[in-house]
C-alpha cells in the first residue's frame, strides 16, 4: 500500500531520514469466507453466493489468531467473499480486538444496514473499507447487481454516522477511470475518511478481464488527480487519507510530481521513498485464504505456501525453501528486464510480481503495468522487452 497522504505531509513538514522501517510481523489479509452475495467483475477470489467446503471453523480461526499474535502480526484485515456472511464474524472480530490487533473489515457494504450497524460499531473496528467502483450505473454493472451502489453508499453513511473510520475502495479500469473525479467529489460530499485506489491486478476474475486494464496514460492521469487532490487537502488542513495499491510505480511517479512542483525537496523525498521500499509481498504483506492456505499476498491464490491446518503460519512465513518466497525476501530481488535495470528499484521494489507471472510464467520478469517510460526509469530501450497489448509503451508520454 502506498500512503500518498503520508508523503504529502512529509512535503509539508519534513522529518529526519531514518532506517527502513519494518513491522514486527506481516500484515495479514484474511479471507475468512469465500461466499459472497455479489459476483464482481474483478474479484480475485472468484467468489459466489454458495457455501464452499473446507473453510476454517471458529476454533481453528481462534487457534491461528493465537499463533499470529505470538508471531507479532500487528494487523488483521478481515475479508472475503463477503465477511459479513460469516455467522461468527463478530465473535472473530471481538476476539481479535481483545487480543490487541489492529482490525480492519473489508466489505462490499451492501449488507450493512440498520439491523447490524450497532453490532459493527460495537466491535470497534479500526477501519471499514467499502468497495465503490464508479457512479451508480457503473458500480452496479461491475457488481452485477442493480441497486448495489445505493446499498454500499448506505453502508458508508451508516458507518460514518456511527463514528467508524470508513473508506472507499476503488479499482481503476478502462470502464471507470473517467469517473474518478466524481468519486472524489462524493468522498468530499459524504465526508469519507479514506480513499483507496487499487490498480487492477491480474488474478482471479481480474486476470480474465485484464484486457480492460487502463492504458498507461490513463493511469498517469488518475495519479496526477490523486496527488493534486491530496495536496489540496493537506494545504487546507483536512485529515482525509489517500492511498493506492497494486502498483508500486506510484512511488516513483510521485517523485516526478514532486520534481515539477517542489524540486527543492526532491532529494529528501527520494530518500523517504527509498525508506519505504515499495512492494512488500511475501515480506510485510501476507494472505490466508478461506481454506487456510497461505499466500504471498491476496493475488497469489494459485500459489500455496502451506496450510495453517497442517503447519503454523509462524513456520510457513519465514520458510525460504520455497523459490518464490526466497526471491521475494531477497534484497534486491532477482528481477529481469526493465525492472531489473530500473534505477528506482529501491523505491518500487520491483512492483507486483503476480502480473509478470500471469503473463509470462516467470516470477521475475518485468511488470507490464509499469506506466513509466524507459527514459524516466533510467533503462536503455531495447526491442526485446515485454510487449503486451494494451500496455504497449510509448517512448515519451506527455
Amino acid at each position: 500500500m502506498f500512503r500518498i497522504s503520508e508523503y504529502m505531509r512529509e512535503l509539508k513538514a519534513p522529518s529526519p531520514i531514518g532506517n527502513k522501517r519494518n513491522p514486527p510481523g506481516p500484515v495479514v489479509i484474511w479471507n475468512l469466507i469465500r461466499r459472497c452475495n455479489l459476483t464482481c467483475k474483478h474479484c480475485y477470489s472468484i467468489s459466489a453466493d454458495k457455501d464452499f467446503p473446507g473453510e476454517l471453523s471458529t476454533q481453528e480461526v481462534f487457534d491461528v489468531m493465537d499463533d499470529l499474535k505470538a508471531f507479532r502480526v500487528p494487523v488483521l484485515i478481515l475479508s472475503g467473499g463477503e465477511p459479513l456472511l460469516r455467522p461468527d464474524i463478530f465473535d472473530i472480530s471481538k476476539r481479535a480486538k481483545e487480543m490487541g490487533f489492529y482490525v480492519g473489515l473489508s466489505t462490499n457494504g451492501t449488507m450493512i444496514d440498520e439491523s447490524n450497524i450497532d453490532a459493527i460499531a460495537g466491535i470497534g473496528y479500526d477501519y471499514v473499507g467499502i468497495s465503490i467502483d464508479g457512479v451508480r450505473e457503473t458500480h452496479d454493472r461491475f457488481r452485477r447487481k442493480q441497486g448495489a451502489f445505493d446499498e454500499s453508499m448506505r453502508g458508508i453513511r451508516l458507518c460514518h454516522k456511527a463514528g467508524i473510520k470508513v473508506g472507499m475502495r476503488f479499482t481503476l479500469t478502462m470502464d471507470n477511470a473517467h469517473e474518478l473525479p466524481e468519486l472524489l467529489s462524493i468522498m468530499e460530499q459524504e465526508q469519507i475518511d479514506k480513499f483507496y485506489l487499487s490498480h487492477l491486478n491480474y488474478a482471479g476474475r481480474g486476470n480474465k478481464n485484464r484486457k480492460d486494464d487502463v492504458i498507461h496514460q490513463l493511469t498517469r492521469n488518475a495519479m496526477d488527480l490523486l496527488f493534486d487532490t491530496c495536496w489540496l487537502h493537506i494545504e487546507e488542513g483536512r485529515r482525509r487519507e489517500f492511498v493506492t495499491g497494486n502498483n508500486d510505480a506510484d512511488g516513483v511517479y510521485l517523485l516526478y510530481w514532486i520534481e515539477k512542483h517542489f524540486p527543492e525537496k526532491l532529494e529528501h523525498m527520494r530518500a523517504k521513498l527509498a525508506q519505504w521500499g515499495g512492494n512488500s509481498s511475501g515480506v510485510n504483506i501476507s494472505n490466508i485464504d478461506n481454506l487456510g492456505n497461505v499466500h504471498p499476498d491476496t493475488f497469489w491464490w494459485d500459489y500455496d505456501l502451506g496450510n495453517v491446518k497442517d503447519r503454523p503460519f509462524s513456520e510457513i512465513w519465514p520458510d525460504r525453501t520455497d523459490p518464490l518466497m526466497d526471491g521475494l525476501k531477497s534484497s534486491p530481488r532477482p528481477l529481469k528486464g526493465r525492472c531489473g535495470q530500473c534505477t528506482y528499484l529501491d523505491v518500487c521494489g520491483g512492483n507486483t510480481r503476480v502480473r509478470a507471472y500471469q503473463l509470462t510464467g516467470d516470477f521475475w520478469a518485468e511488470d507490464p503495468a509499469c506506466y513509466l517510460d524507459d527514459e524516466e526509469i533510467g533503462v536503455e530501450t531495447t526491442e526485446a522487452r515485454l510487449q503486451v497489448t494494451p500496455w504497449s509503451r510509448k517512448k515519451k508520454l506527455a
